[in-house]
């Protein structure tokens, strides 16, 4: 059954499914303007730390008041309309939400908010991809536990980019690499909030007129947000990451499948199976002409004469040997597309990309020289960005996960360019997130040891192959 046939059926039989969403910024707000237009679904419930917020997204989106003028959940129900409010726990402890969409963009309340909902049994959308990134694994597992879904949200990247991983190997085809977009030139890892409209092209006024966050759209810029949407690619498909970090190489989409193939062919990757960002701008700064830099891709690999003979025939454009294709979206429709997400949660009880593995991390990184005192102020700002690495090279480090590198003082320290690790920072052992994090490692570092020394996953296939060591420092 289709999901939307689904979502038809539970209208016409009046079981929708009861949403909560947890933060109605930016991205929530475009999930709230698809909401009237689905069918099966109603929108239970909003929490946001300001309700005024809340509301003017609803009107600027086109919520008629009517529609989200219940006093309460309960009110909510009774009418079909939204409750809006500020008490999250009062939203996942209301016993008829199915499907949370966590929303905040905040990693640390993110976590909070998912550990909550699974000890409720509720089935859990989670946008906030920064969370996943830094304790993804035990996330999912722990949802496992409850019997619930744990899921990353479809129309961001992750999601779509695992989505391309599984019909390439639902189709039987090796996953050389996969990816997403980016404007990058390596300068862009030293941005800051200061620098970041200048890269894009924007004066700060033009940016204060548009109501444009720096701090956030530096966490682009600066290399953080693709390496936190890589690392959750990583953990949810078992694909590597690379050895010290994302490359970056400007590629147009026809190129592709020429630059993202093993260096011993003329490639970047350090090995097939791997995820990769490829960038829209040449080193010299200049554009390229038909770029991914909002999209995703999976190149993959026709491994018989056959299979490439088929390239041939139908004309799909493959690198200069005709073994590798690239499949890709130009673009992504972010929260407009989370509405995928929450019924494939709320009807097939199936996850659009969640973490099986842990593959990748997302290390706080300086941007410049840091002294003892200072207080980090995570992604996006002025002291750090994230720098994608493998799990196994993280722990080695015991690396500072980007996601907790949030008003943390630094104690020792540390130069440019340098990973920061636990011992750089005085941090709140008691912080929930920071004890799930520390449970990850516990339960998935000796795990991550043992496979190593007995076989590994081949992350083109999924195969059992014979081990090949963990990379270190």
């Amino acid at each position: 059954m289709s999901l939307y046939v689904g979502l038809q059926k539970r209208a016409a039989e009046g079981r929708p499914l009861r949403v909560g969403l947890i933060g109605a910024g930016k991205f929530g707000a475009m999930y709230l303007a698809q909401v009237p237009k689905t069918p099966g679904v109603h929108l239970t419930a909003i929490a946001d730390l300001s309700p005024a917020n809340a509301i003017a997204n609803l009107q600027r989106v086109g919520w008629a008041p009517e529609r989200f003028g219940a006093a309460s959940l309960d009110d909510a129900l009774g009418h079909g309309t939204t409750h809006v409010g500020d008490d999250w726990q009062a939203l996942l402890h209301h016993p008829a939400i199915d499907v949370v969409v966590e929303c905040t963009g905040n990693p640390i309340a993110a976590v909070e908010h998912c550990l909550e909902a699974f000890r409720l049994r509720k089935n859990v959308v989670n946008v906030t991809v920064e969370a996943d990134a830094f304790c993804g694994p035990l996330l999912a597992r722990k949802a496992a536990e409850a019997g619930v879904v744990y899921s990353l949200a479809f129309g961001d990247q992750p999601a779509l980019i695992c989505d391309l991983v599984d019909w390439a190997r639902a189709a039987g085809f090796g996953v050389v690499a996969a990816g997403r977009g980016h404007k990058w030139l390596p300068h862009f890892s030293q941005s800051t909030p200061e620098t970041v409209w200048g890269h894009y092209g924007l004066t700060p006024e033009q940016a204060l007129t548009g109501g444009l966050n720096p701090k956030m759209f530096n966490s682009f810029l600066d290399g953080s947000k693709p390496s936190i949407e890589s690392t959750a690619v990583c953990n949810a498909t078992g694909l590597a990451a690379p050895p010290d970090g994302l490359t970056y190489p400007p590629a147009s989409i026809d190129d592709i499948p020429s630059i993202c193939r093993p260096r011993a062919e003329g490639g970047v990757l350090h090995q097939k199976g791997q995820v990769e960002v490829v960038s829209s701008l040449r080193r010299d700064g200049s554009p390229i002409g038909y770029d991914i830099r909002f999209g995703v891709f999976v190149v993959f690999e026709g491994d018989t004469e056959y299979i490439r003979n088929c390239f041939k025939e139908y004309m799909v454009r493959t690198d200069s040997s005709g073994r590798y294709a690239c499949l890709y979206k130009r673009w992504h429709l972010i929260g407009l597309e989370v509405g995928i997400s929450v019924a494939s949660v709320g009807l097939r009880g199936e996850a659009t990309g969640a973490a099986t593995c842990f593959k990748a991390d997302v290390v706080a990184t300086a941007k410049r020289d840091l002294a003892p005192g200072e207080l980090l102020d995570g992604e996006g700002g002025y002291t750090v960005w994230g720098k994608l690495l493998p799990a196994s090279t993280s722990l080695a480090l015991g690396g500072l996960p980007l996601g907790l590198a949030h008003n943390v003082k630094v104690v020792r320290a540390v130069r440019q360019g340098e990973a920061l690790v636990w011992n750089d920072v005085a941090i709140d052992a008691n912080l929930p997130a920071y004890r799930t994090r520390r449970e990850l490692e516990a339960l998935f570092a000796p795990q991550a040891a043992r496979q190593s020394a007995s076989r590994r996953v081949d992350p083109m296939r999924g195969d059992k192959l014979p081990a090949e060591g963990v990379s270190g420092r």
